[in-house]
């Protein structure tokens, strides 16, 4: 028997890199799934393997978090026995571009905040009220050291992790009389498709993001994840902040030759 047999979990951005890993780990303990993301071929390939491994059900659609009205129609249109969500994982995010703040790509600005805010808040805001009505639920966001230490050339993306940060704290704030838990995982250096999407798919660019160290995966923010959702229901993990151990900041690489 898993720790979270029966419970549902949400996670947005499934099909790469930490929101997978994260649907394989709550899969493995029991949760039935809803997944979604742009890439349907991809999320369609995992969904057959989480049901071949672990026998749970997923309900799953594709889904670009920007687009508002596409949020509150397919969460609107969840089946009954779908919309008791107990845990929400706002997985869904990226970097774009590496760029001083003079000649940054306005389109790539664009995207960030539509992606990594606009996104996070459109879905939270649909989810929510469906969790308010239960007095219970667990909102886990995945911010970044960057939403605490603003590195150069990562502007845009460090404010909307900034922002990702202070939304954790305001729907704290806001629901705790509804008993809802809400944590950040915020990663330092994690080797994921998320350096190739920065630098439009130039891998050897990406990879030289985490020469010199060994980098974290997914898996070890997917472990973090599902710790901060298995705790008892007295105790809220308000945030994880994760590095690499040779990473003491978002400037501060101790890099091997």
């Amino acid at each position: 028997m898993g720790r979270l047999n029966g419970k549902i979990v949400f996670i947005t951005g499934a099909t790469a890199g930490i929101g997978e890993s994260c649907a394989f780990d709550f899969a493995r303990e029991g949760a039935n799934l809803i997944l979604c993301a742009r890439r349907i071929e991809k999320l369609e390939q995992i969904v057959t393997k989480i049901k071949k491994d672990f026998g749970v059900k997923i309900h799953y659609f594709q889904l670009d978090v920007r687009d508002k009205y596409a949020v509150e129609a397919e969460i609107s249109a969840l089946p009954e026995e779908w919309k008791n969500i107990d845990i929400l994982v706002n997985n869904a995010g990226l970097a774009r571009g590496f760029s001083k703040m003079d000649n940054g790509d306005i389109e790539a600005w664009e995207e960030m905040i539509d992606t990594n805010i606009k996104g996070l808040l459109y879905i939270s805001r649909q989810v929510l009220p469906l969790m308010t009505a239960r007095n219970s639920g667990h909102v886990i966001n995945i911010g970044s050291v960057a939403g605490h230490e603003v590195y150069p050339n990562g502007n845009v993306y460090c404010a909307t992790k900034f922002a990702v940060h202070a939304l954790s704290k305001g729907i704290r704030y806001d629901l705790l009389d509804k008993k809802i838990k809400v944590t950040t995982i915020a990663p330092g250096l994690v080797e994921t498709e998320f350096g190739e999407v920065r630098f439009s798919g130039d891998k050897d660019r990406a990879k030289q993001v985490y020469k010199g160290i060994t980098p974290l995966v997914a898996k070890d923010i997917s472990d973090l994840v599902l710790f901060a959702a298995t705790r008892p229901e007295h105790v809220n993990i308000n945030e994880i902040e994760v590095t690499p151990t040779a990473q003491a900041s978002s400037t501060q690489v101790f890099r091997e030759d």
